[in-house]
């Protein structure tokens, strides 16, 4: 069983950080649809197990796993995102550890601004799956290219889903204004 970290456990990570005036290494886990189990759905357990044994395997610690379960990539009010947005805006972050580059969002230009900030604060930032590290190799050039096919992706998805619908009849579709029947 894993075990997710509580507000205590954050904030008692948080201090052992400021005394070793070390920054918090922060692995980050995203999944769009819940699997209806009661409490972190299983690709959320797999994240955190990839991103814990790459975070031990590397020296990354210590850290904290945040995750959100059942919240789309292009949602930027998502819960845990915001607490990782105000642990780098507080200066607290000193890497940033992900499954792939869709796990942060599915907005390929917020996304970008994202990268500059963090890279602007000296952020190191990890994508596992997509063999990225801004220490040892920077940003290759595939990575905007990944970031607008998994914002096409999740356009697609979306759309896919609605003609689903409206093929089974449980959806209407709109027409837009201005054009006429």
């Amino acid at each position: 069983m894993h075990n997710f970290p509580s507000a205590a456990s954050v904030q008692n990570c948080e201090k052992e950080a400021d005394m070793n005036t070390q920054k918090l290494n922060i692995l980050y886990g995203r999944l769009s649809r819940d699997d209806e189990m009661q409490g972190p759905s299983n690709s959320i357990l797999n994240q955190q197990q990839m991103l814990e044994e790459y975070a031990n395997a590397h020296g990354l610690t210590p850290y904290i796993f945040l995750y959100d379960d059942g919240y789309s990539g292009t949602r930027w009010d998502r819960p845990a995102w915001q607490e990782l947005i105000s642990m780098v805006d507080a200066d607290k972050v000193g890497c940033i550890c992900i499954k792939d580059s869709s796990r942060m969002g599915r907005d390929y230009l917020r996304v970008g601004l994202y990268r500059e900030m963090f890279r602007e604060k000296g952020i190191r930032m990890i994508s596992i799956n997509d063999n990225t590290d801004t220490l040892l190799n920077g940003e290759d050039d595939f990575t905007p290219f990944r970031e607008i096919m998994a914002e096409w992706y999740e356009c697609v998805q979306v759309g896919a889903t609605n003609f689903l619908k409206y093929f089974l009849g449980s959806h209407s579709l709109s027409i837009p204004k201005g054009l006429k029947t």
